[in-house]
């Protein structure tokens, strides 16, 4: 078999494969949703336990590390009790943010939805699932990650975040990334996306960068500090766009030759 086609059959696996994990994702939402009151009730009965024992334990990272006691710390000491804004008043529990921390790569989403709200924990939705997926297709597994939100309490609704959450909320952010030090981040969507590139552009050395609309942005690479940043769409997009879902694969592949 010559090189070229070597080649042409690999990407089509990797592709077909992480079609198939997208698809398997979609076709299991026909059956999960005839158990949707039981879900409810199941959610409800977790969430009430986790506020029995305050904020889930950082997630799977190495035992007694300087990075887990320092974001223990930014957790417990400076978050679990927050009201820099109106947030608080109505949240459920804080969603601080799970994984690895001494993972190469961090993802970024922009806040909390009902169901992370109810269980501290980010992502853990039908968005959270799909992320999932995702990470698995790129042959990683989510607790060797980071995944973290910009906002740490969910908004009413789940509207988008105002712009005054994000300046109350944004110094915890930037504490975790210099505690964790990934090399890449991925930022999914358009706030974590502006974000970034807001802090980009604040930088002594950054170039000034203009948030447009996502197809401009993903399958690009921004530098932010040392670290690499890949804008791509967020899970809750494609769960709605499903044809953006070839755009995701290619922005996953960049992100894992640049993990190799």
């Amino acid at each position: 078999m010559s090189r070229k086609l070597k080649k042409s059959v690999a990407q089509y696996k990797d592709s077909f494969a992480f079609n198939t994990a997208i698809n398997e994702f979609y076709s299991d939402k026909a059956g999960e949703e005839k158990h949707a009151e039981s879900a409810v009730a199941a959610r409800q009965r977790a969430a009430g336990a986790l506020r029995d024992v305050s904020l889930p334990p950082l997630f799977k990272s190495v035992e007694n590390s300087e990075k887990d006691k320092a974001l223990k710390k930014l957790r417990d000491v400076q978050i679990n009790n927050c009201i820099k804004c109106g947030l608080a008043k109505k949240r459920n529990l804080i969603v601080f943010g799970e994984g690895s921390s001494d993972s190469d790569l961090m993802f970024i989403g922009e806040a909390p939805g009902a169901e992370e709200d109810e269980t501290g924990r980010p992502f853990v939705g039908r968005a959270g699932q799909l992320l999932t997926k995702i990470i698995e297709s790129i042959n990683l597994k989510r607790e060797y990650v980071y995944i973290a939100n910009i906002i740490k309490c969910r908004p009413p609704g789940n509207r988008n975040p105002e712009q005054s959450e994000i300046e109350s909320c944004s110094s915890f952010l930037r504490e975790q990334i210099d505690i964790i030090k990934p090399k890449i981040i991925c930022t999914l969507g358009k706030f974590s996306s502006m974000f970034i590139f807001n802090e980009i552009s604040n930088s002594v050395d950054g170039e000034s960068i203009e948030f447009e609309k996502m197809g401009v942005h993903r399958g690009k690479i921004y530098n932010y500090k040392s670290i690499k940043v890949v804008p791509t769409y967020h899970p809750s997009y494609l769960l709605r766009n499903p044809s953006a879902k070839k755009d995701v694969w290619e922005d996953m592949k960049l992100i894992r030759s640049m993990l190799s």
